[in-house]
């Protein structure tokens, strides 16, 4: 028994990293999974089948039932597909987690329209299109009478909230993931469904060679602290939560505030005037979050 049991998940990007995490995680607490994984490099390039495979082979051997799809979770066919396999082959549809992703980074004047394009349609446009045909499904229910308890759980990243260098698609697209899950949060609460977003610290084969850890940090950055998240979020337990962001890591779970108003000073129509008005309003103003906790930044 586990606070998941019988319900029935999609996981994209489930084969290795973060989103295998998230689909073992939920299969131990009794979940039945979509185990969702083109199997590309973290560049997006390629198709490999292998990783999910062995993702829905440890699910099955720890008991649990899973399956296979390597479905492009960007395209709004995959989505369905996912969808539709979902509730034919499992029984329904409780939990989306939007994982899948690719990493090109390149500084802003060495970035090409194709590292552009390809991240932000494998973060952004999975996102939307997974989370659209479900809560297409959802909706229904709704207005069938039968009120769903159902569950999206997004990635953004500490990039998009604190903005990384060299970065600018990956950082943009992460960003759009976290105003989209509180908007969606807004949008889906009257057909019983909750949507929060997760900025994961965790190391996997996308963060490797970043940043060198000691094996205190390596600890605190295994995925098994964001799949615990994860898969509590997932669960009827986390009913009452919805439209928020969580930073997450072993050192513990945050939630980030948003965008926040800072100082104003009055209006003027005279764009000459404006320098003295402006800096009064910058210097009284809190300095960008960076990064790392603690830290703020000036461009």
């Amino acid at each position: 028994m586990g606070i998941n049991d019988g319900r029935v998940a999609i996981v994209t990007g489930a084969g290795r990293g973060l989103g295998r995490a998230h689909a073992l995680a939920l299969a131990k607490e009794g979940a039945k999974v979509v185990v969702n994984d083109l199997g590309s490099a973290p560049s997006g390039q390629g198709v490999d089948p292998r990783p999910a495979e062995e993702v829905v082979a440890e699910i099955r051997a720890m008991g649990g039932e899973a399956i296979i799809d390597t479905s492009d979770a960007a395209s709004w066919e995959g989505a369905q597909k996912m969808v539709d396999l979902a509730i034919a082959e499992l029984g329904g549809l409780d939990i989306v987690v939007n994982n899948a992703g690719i990493l090109r980074d390149r500084m802003l004047v060495n970035m090409t329209e194709e590292d552009w394009d390809s991240v932000t349609r494998v973060h952004m446009r999975s996102t939307f299109a997974l989370t659209n045909r479900a809560a297409q499904h959802w909706r229904a229910q709704s207005k069938e009478g039968l009120q769903p308890d159902a569950r999206v759980i997004n990635t953004t990243s500490h990039s998009g909230l604190y903005c990384n260098i060299g970065q600018a698609n990956y950082a943009a697209a992460k960003a759009g993931i976290a105003s989209f899950s509180i908007v969606a949060a807004r949008e889906l609460v009257r057909y019983g469904v909750t949507v929060n977003a997760i900025a994961p610290r965790a190391t996997t084969r996308m963060t490797e060679g970043l940043r060198e850890w000691d094996e205190e940090a390596l600890a605190m950055r295994d995925p098994k602290w964001v799949a615990a998240l994860v898969s509590w979020l997932a669960s009827p337990e986390a009913k009452g939560i919805s439209g928020r962001v969580f930073e997450a890591w072993g050192y513990g779970f945050t939630i980030a505030e948003s965008w926040q108003h800072g100082a104003t000073v009055e209006a003027c129509d005279e764009p000459s005037q404006f320098g003295n008005r402006i800096y009064e309003a910058h210097e009284k103003s809190r300095k960008n979050a960076g990064i790392d906790i603690g830290q703020h930044f000036d461009p």
